[in-house]
């Protein structure tokens, strides 16, 4: 049958959709027939356009079911992270604790008292849920919560800085994911880039030779995506703090990352915390909530109750808010650092804590499960792992992962069937399929041995 045989020959709209009628209880019949359309649209503009397509019934039908079930799949859904990096960024970063994962659903569930005085029978305001617990784990006069850390330091800046100067390293203008750059959220903010120092040193006479009568703030950046090493210098934030305050300029610090707990058992040392930068006397500290905070996307903001209150009062403040959702799933994550060893209940810090023998032996028994798929074949080896999420960016962690070959098929083949029909993500060394088991939730083993059970074969 030629094309023009075939344009004739088209099922109608209304004829392919009464076909269809047993899936308009579970789709709606005008979602039916809207799929109807686009599919037949489809087969009729290959066919004029020279190309080939099966129009018989059956096929058309497939078609458009197959385009049904594409618009309701869920798109955003779980995976299984076997790269054994714990705060990856692609895959959502941070894994919430059992009880912020609950407090936000019941708040997504409920109506909520977010902006309402329960005592007062009034407006009330939405931050003043998590100040007071923010202040009492940061030591910080006040607090409020923004979007992420990239509005934080833009609310900060447009208050703090607009039509001033903010004196920063050369060293510190970072540039983190999505190409966002320091100076560009600078310009944004309407504040003025005054660069000192150099890429490798600046000291702290770059700091004190730069203020003058229009500077706004000293502006001090974790670097928290790379280093610079060799020969280095950079001025220390308690060595900013005293150089500001001493000349009358308030200090800001970008921290990044918002650890609050040691992970000197993990073997990282370096990692700058929240509550020893709000010691230092800087007016005000900003952080990520979804990195080694270990809890939902958030811009903290901590720090002087003067500037806080100002920020809360720039129009961009509304921009940036955050839904009841993030507050309550960051009121039950903070609530984790009130009480000594609580920290361990936070997801991202228990992986990054987990010891060497726990990865061994959870490594034997993925090993295990996956000897029963006879064309395997696996070990366990000695990796390394990453914390990701732009923190400690040299630091890599002694780990265990699984290795992994299957008779008759490549690793690269292995890995894409794992990843596209089982949402696995893990990775490749050396030709061979790599589990690591730092990243493993509960559960994940089942998961990873059932996919290759099927991919592979076995009892």
């Amino acid at each position: 049958m030629d094309n023009k045989a075939k344009l004739r020959g088209l099922p109608r709209v209304d004829a392919l959709g009464e076909s269809l009628s047993h899936l308009w209880d579970k789709y709606g019949k005008d979602m039916v027939l809207s799929c109807v359309r686009e599919c037949v649209d489809e087969t009729r503009a290959a066919l004029l356009s020279g190309g080939d397509a099966d129009i018989s019934p059956e096929a058309m039908a497939d078609m458009v079911e197959k385009r049904l079930g594409e618009i309701y799949a869920p798109h955003l859904h779980t995976v299984v992270n076997a790269t054994g990096v714990v705060l990856h960024t692609n895959l959502g970063r941070a894994v919430l604790c059992e009880r912020a994962a609950m407090a936000a659903y019941h708040a997504a569930r409920s109506y909520t008292n977010l902006e309402y005085d329960i005592e007062k029978g009034q407006r009330g305001s939405r931050y003043s849920h998590i100040e007071k617990l923010l202040c009492r784990v940061t030591g910080a006069e006040s607090a409020m919560v923004v979007n992420n850390n990239a509005a934080a330091v833009m609310l900060v800046l447009s208050t703090m800085v607009k039509g001033r100067e903010a004196i920063v390293s050369r060293g510190e203008l970072v540039e983190i994911g999505g190409a966002f750059r320091v100076p560009e959220i600078m310009e944004q903010s309407g504040g003025i880039l005054r660069e000192v120092g150099t890429t490798n040193k600046t000291h702290a006479y770059d700091y004190i030779n730069a203020i003058n009568e229009n500077t706004g703030v000293l502006l001090k950046v974790h670097t928290s995506n790379f280093k610079v090493t060799g020969f280095t210098e950079e001025v220390s934030l308690e060595e900013m703090v005293e150089i500001g305050h001493a000349h009358g300029v308030p200090v800001i610090y970008d921290l990044g990352s918002g650890l609050m707990c040691s992970l000197a058992e993990a073997g990282i040392f370096d990692e700058p915390m929240v509550k020893p930068a709000v010691r230092s006397g800087a007016d005000v500290v900003s952080f990520s909530g979804d990195k080694l905070l270990g809890g939902p996307q958030a811009g903290i903001i901590v720090g002087k109750k003067e500037y806080i209150e100002k920020m809360k009062k720039n129009p961009l403040t509304r921009a940036f808010r955050v839904d009841k959702m993030t507050f309550a799933a960051l009121e039950e994550t903070l609530r984790c650092y009130l009480s000594e060893g609580g920290e361990m209940s936070v997801p991202a810090i228990g992986m990054i804590r987990r010891t060497v023998p726990e990865l061994d032996k959870k490594a034997k028994e993925l090993a295990g499960l996956l000897e029963e798929a006879p064309s395997l074949w696996c070990a366990v080896m000695r990796e390394k792992s990453q914390v990701g999420g732009g923190s400690v960016p040299s630091e890599f962690i002694e780990t265990r992962a699984v290795e992994v070959q299957a008779k008759d098929m490549s690793a690269a083949l292995l890995e894409e069937r794992l990843r596209r029909e089982h949402s696995i993500i893990c990775r490749i060394i050396k030709d061979k399929v790599v589990f690591d088991v730092r990243t493993l939730l509960e559960g994940d083993e089942l998961k990873i041995a059932a996919a290759l059970k099927e991919i592979c074969g076995g009892k």
